[in-house]
């Protein structure tokens, strides 16, 4: 299939591994996602597209870990994850959702944030690389002092996006990153990941991946933003993963 999207050569191991992965809905009655078997491996560029309720969403969040499966397990490079490592795990793993989480404060103290929780305390915030980060999408050093209330949607997920990149994760799960953006947010956001993924000028000091051990999963109502985005195309129908590539 053809694709604008960067391409870097996949290799057989695996970041991430779903396997017999199903959700059911808090009374047990809805089946939300059926039992799924999906393997991510490093340079793997996904797209995900399907209606709403489709289970797109409740997908990339047991991928995230963030809910607990009905059945099956969630593997990272191979093994599952212990209940110990899971705060390690999430900041390998990210998960960005459509309306992102702001604290009180300004946009400098977001992007402190990650690093005063106990699984990073043996990393530091570096703030050269956050404003390079930011230049990235087009904002200038004055950015950092602009109060997170104060933000538009657009710049509150460029916001979130920089303080996920800063971790120098290996894998991103954007979940509709940019359903609800102006096109220049949605520029800026999709450019973001893909320096991030090719690993140009967006490589942090303490990259402990090397900058080459990157996949992404990219959930989308658009189709041609899928396309852009992605190498390999899939969708999503009744909580059922068509692991088939789309053209």
């Amino acid at each position: 299939m053809s694709s604008n999207a960067p391409t870097i050569a996949a290799t057989a191991a695996p970041l991430l591994e779903a396997r017999n992965l199903s959700r059911v809905d808090p009374s047990g009655q809805t089946v939300l996602l059926q039992p799924t078997d999906f393997v991510l491996s490093a340079g793997a560029q996904v797209a995900i597209t399907g209606s709403s309720g489709s289970g797109k969403s409740v997908f990339l969040r047991l991928l995230a870990l963030l809910d607990q499966p009905a059945t099956g397990q969630v593997c990272w490079q191979g093994n599952p994850v212990p209940n110990d490592k899971i705060p390690t795990f999430r900041s390998r793993i990210c998960y960005l959702a459509q309306r992102p989480a702001m604290i009180e404060g300004n946009v400098l103290e977001n992007l402190q944030f990650p690093f005063t929780l106990k699984s990073l305390s043996a990393r530091t915030f570096n703030l050269d690389f956050a404003r390079d980060l930011l230049a990235q999408a087009g904002k200038e050093a004055s950015f950092l002092n602009r109060q997170a209330s104060e933000l538009s949607g657009g710049e509150a997920q460029i916001v979130a996006l920089v303080r996920t990149l800063q971790l120098s994760p290996q894998v991103i799960l954007l979940d509709e990153p940019t359903a609800a953006l102006d096109p220049e947010s949605a520029t800026a956001v999709e450019d973001l990941v893909r320096h991030w993924f090719r690993a140009e000028a967006v490589c942090s000091p303490a990259d402990v991946s090397g900058g080459l051990q990157r996949a992404y999963i990219w959930v989308s109502h658009d189709h041609q933003q899928a396309r852009r985005m992605s190498t390999r195309h899939l969708t999503m129908t009744k909580g059922v993963l068509d692991t088939e590539a789309r053209p």
